[in-house]
């Protein structure tokens, strides 16, 4: 029998906690509660989770900066922030950080459980080893490796976090093709929401200060002007 996924859920609300261990209970997840951020951070250190749900706003440390902790660790894990901060700002902040998911207070917590089981459908996509027969992607001086999860510039070997390396696999996997921000939001995040295309921006420009000679006069990620973004071809070649 496989073992049920486990979630932590920080949430200092003890009628939204409840909802929520109670349906994710229903959905065969293993759930795991704490009432206020120091308790979250240690449980977050102590134990691996399958996916963290965590309020914005809590006593004792936030939930941004349990976000932040979460995606120093060198396993990803998928993040669902709620919050009745329901501003645009605080989404993107979410966002930036690390977070796949945000709702705003009050939320369904039926959505919510359908999210979090997307996040982990799509989670599991990535987690499958590609085929060893595929080989790495090179273009130019880049090199992609979907098996080992490594990618190199101009030998250079890259550090990437894990959204950075699965939005640079994909344009490897598509040279010279324009995605929209909307189409990189479905293609490498995995939904589309109103108001994130912002955090497709921050990831390109943190990619091309990691892959580009020169970022300021990027050759490699194109910005097409209208349209959207494109990996060159030859991945440095003028286009």
């Amino acid at each position: 029998m496989t073992a049920a996924r486990r979630i932590l859920v920080v949430e200092d609300d003890a009628h939204i906690a409840e909802l929520l261990r109670l349906h994710l209970g229903d959905a065969g997840y293993a759930v795991t509660h704490a009432a206020d951020g120091d308790s979250g951070a240690r449980l977050l250190a102590e134990a691996s989770w399958d996916a963290l749900i965590l309020d914005l706003m809590l006593p004792g440390i936030d939930g941004l900066e349990l976000c932040r902790r979460a995606r120093a660790q060198p396993r990803y894990t998928p993040i669902v922030i709620t919050s009745a901060r329901s501003s645009e700002v605080h989404r993107i902040l979410g966002l930036e950080l690390g977070a796949d998911d945000y709702l705003a207070k009050p939320f369904s917590v039926l959505e919510l459980v359908a999210r979090l089981r997307a996040l982990l459908r799509r989670g599991d996509a990535l987690a499958q080893p590609a085929r060893a027969a595929d080989g790495p992607i090179r273009l130019g001086g880049l090199s992609v490796d979907a098996v080992a999860r490594e990618a190199s510039a101009d030998g250079r070997a890259l550090e990437l976090t894990p959204r950075e390396f699965d939005l640079l696999l994909f344009f490897a996997r598509h040279p010279g093709e324009v995605f929209s921000r909307n189409d990189l939001l479905d293609e490498v995040w995995g939904n589309r929401y109103d108001g994130y295309e912002h955090t497709v921006n921050t990831h390109i420009n943190r990619l091309r200060s990691k892959i580009e000679p020169d970022p300021a006069m990027p050759r490699r990620i194109l910005t097409v002007w209208g349209r959207g973004y494109k990996l060159a071809p030859a991945a440095g070649a003028d286009a």
